[in-house]
This record gives C-alpha cells, structure tokens and sequence, in this order.
C-alpha cells in the first residue's frame, strides 16, 4: 500500500509531494487514513530551521485526526473501548515508554525516549511515514488513541487543535490555576492564547486581558474568554503596563500567560505582574531569543512563581477535548482555513502572513 505526503527537504524551501511505500503493520499498530492535520505554528518554525530537533528530509505534521483503516491485532482505545475499522479517532501527539523515572512520577512530557509525529523522526528511517501531512499515518502500538465518535463528522477537523494547542494550554493549568476573582494577562492570540483564554473561562475567570499584534485575532479572542483586549501596533509598553495596573488597583495582573515564545514578549509580561503573581510561559516550542534579567527584581523581591510549561501528555489531551466538546461551534472557527494536502504550502503560507488562524489540511 501507498501513500502520498508532503516532505520538507531542506529548511526554507517549498515541500515536497512524494509517494511512499507503508510498511506491513507490527503487532498492536493501526493504520489511519488522516482526514484532517493542523497546520501548527511549530511546523512553520521547523521548515524554517528554527528548531534544532528537526531531522531532514521530514513529514510535518503533530496534530491530527483519522479513519481506522487496519489494525495489527486486538486493540482498544484510552478508556478500553475496542477499535475496529472505521471508526473516527484521535491520537495523542507523543509516544513515551512509560516506564523510566518521569514516566513513573506522572512526567510523561519529559521522558527522554518520547517522540513526536511529525518531529523527531525522519522519512528517511523505517517506517518512513511519521507526520500527519499524509493521506495515510502508522500509529505506533504504544499511542493513546480517543474515540471521537461522540463528535459530529462535521467538527472533526475542529478538534486537532486539542492534540497539541489545546493541551500544551491545559497543561498551563497544572500550575497555580486563576480564581474566579483574579485578573489575568495573555500574551499572545493566537490558537495557545485562545485556548487559554477559554480554559480560564471554564474556571469562571471574570477580568481576562489579551495582549497581541494581530487585531483581527484579538477580536476572534473575545468568543474564547477575552474581556480586554490590546494591540501592540497602538499602543506602546508603558500604556499596555498602565492599563493592567488601573485593572487591578495599581497592583498588576494575578497571573500572567506567555503564548508567543520570544523573549521580548517574556521581557514586558514580568513587569506586568503583581508582587505573589504567577508568570506562567508555554509559547516556547523552540528558541526563541535572549534576554536579561536581575534575579532579585524580577524573581525574589516581588515573590514571583514563574513555571515554564514543556508541551503535555494525554491527561491534557482530554482536558482539552473536554472543553472542545462543549463549545464545538466556537472552536470551529479557529479553524479559519481547510485544503487539500496538495496545497500545503500555501497553506503554511497563510499561517506566516497572519491571514490564517488555524489551518487544516484535509489529505
């Protein structure tokens, strides 16, 4: 059996459409036929070179949704439910062992022998097809796969944002979740900042204020949660600064979410916070520049709790279908475009330009 997907060659440079031959299954695998793959901003990052954990030549793609087409033996999904073939699932992005020293403590996002689909395996090492820019994807026997039967044919494209966005935010939440009294800052509209948002709203967040350059995605951020909104093209650091400590009675905010991953952006947010706050980053997939900083202003005189948050695991993935489930009109429209796996770079194309929020291929 064959299948077509898009390659990245070399850094900077178009993907490439290429045929390859699937391996036969190994005992506990399924094959998927991909109906959906999101377009993540990481995937731009990684044709760009910016990340060093990327092989070449490579199949892009983490976040995806699919059709079971085989399966490799009896198989049952996250809840123990059988699979069989037909069936509409989704998969955890990330592939662990299960048994080292952090996967024993719950630390399953750190384990040293994790791997990603669509990051860290090249397509020039068996199995070969390792991303979701395919019309066919191998899981392999170790990946947590959910049903998604309970959602509508419809949505299921809406829901790849959970498998990566919506659980790197989830895991945000792991540390020192906002009250319902509290205000905080998002750094970032984006598909990280908006999952943000919404999940602080299921927590009954009343004062949500995002900050970002894009003003069309600052708008889409108020369906997510945003009650304030600032673009940094109209105002200038100061103002954005001041407008958070009239919020908060001259205090700043509770917490503060980094949802961007440059240090500039890091840079402002920590003046924005209140002494006992909580600076909380998670835009940082790759480098993302450098910045200085005094140890004694910026951490110990204002008692401040910064955690910086390493992707996720299944845990999150749930959390974030969850709420996905709940407000799947909403979600919907994070997904701005939808197009065919042929038209992958042009798809990429609209994520650089800013004119997309989400883009989804459909292989």
């Amino acid at each position: 059996m064959k299948t077509l997907a898009q390659v990245l060659t070399a850094f900077k440079k178009p993907l490439e459409l290429q045929e390859f031959d699937l391996a036969p299954l190994a005992p506990g695998e399924v094959l998927v036929k991909v109906t959906a793959a999101g377009v993540c901003g990481s995937d731009l990052h990684m044709a760009g070179g910016e990340d060093p954990r990327t092989p070449l030549p490579i199949i892009l793609g983490h976040e995806g949704v699919g059709e079971i087409v085989e399966i490799k033996g009896a198989k049952a999904d996250l809840h123990g439910r059988p699979l069989h073939v037909g069936q509409a699932v989704l998969w955890n992005r990330s592939v662990v062992c299960g048994q080292c020293f952090w996967c024993t403590r719950g630390e399953h996002h750190l384990c040293p022998k994790r791997f990603v689909y669509g990051i860290h395996r090249s397509s020039a090492v068996p199995p070969h097809v390792n991303g979701c820019y395919s019309q066919y994807l191998p899981l392999d026997a170790r990946t947590d796969i959910l049903l998604i039967d309970d959602v509508p044919a419809a949505h299921h494209k809406t829901l790849v944002t959970a498998s990566c966005t919506g659980s790197t935010a989830a895991h945000e939440f792991d540390f020192f979740p906002p009250r319902p009294d509290e205000t905080i800052v998002i750094l970032g509209a984006g598909p990280l900042g908006c999952f943000t948002a919404a999940l602080a709203r299921d927590l009954g967040v009343q004062r949500i204020i995002m900050i970002s350059r894009s003003e069309g995605r600052l708008e889409a951020a108020r369906r997510y949660g945003a009650t304030d909104v600032l673009t940094i093209n109209r105002t200038t650091p100061e103002e954005r600064k001041e407008f958070v400590r009239s919020a908060t009675d001259g205090r700043g905010a509770d917490a503060v979410y980094e949802a961007v991953g440059k240090a500039d952006v890091v840079r402002e947010g920590l003046g924005l916070v209140r002494q006992g706050g909580r600076f909380i980053t998670s835009g940082f997939g790759q480098p993302g520049g450098k910045m200085e900083w005094d140890p004694f202003w910026d951490l110990t005189r204002p008692d401040l709790k910064y955690v910086g948050v390493w992707v996720s695991h299944t845990k999150h993935t749930l959390r974030a279908l969850d709420l996905m489930k709940r407000h799947l009109d909403d979600f919907a429209l994070m997904v701005s475009h939808a197009l065919p796996l042929a038209e992958a770079n042009q798809a990429h194309d609209l994520m650089r330009r800013g004119e997309a929020m989400k883009t989804v291929l459909e292989p």
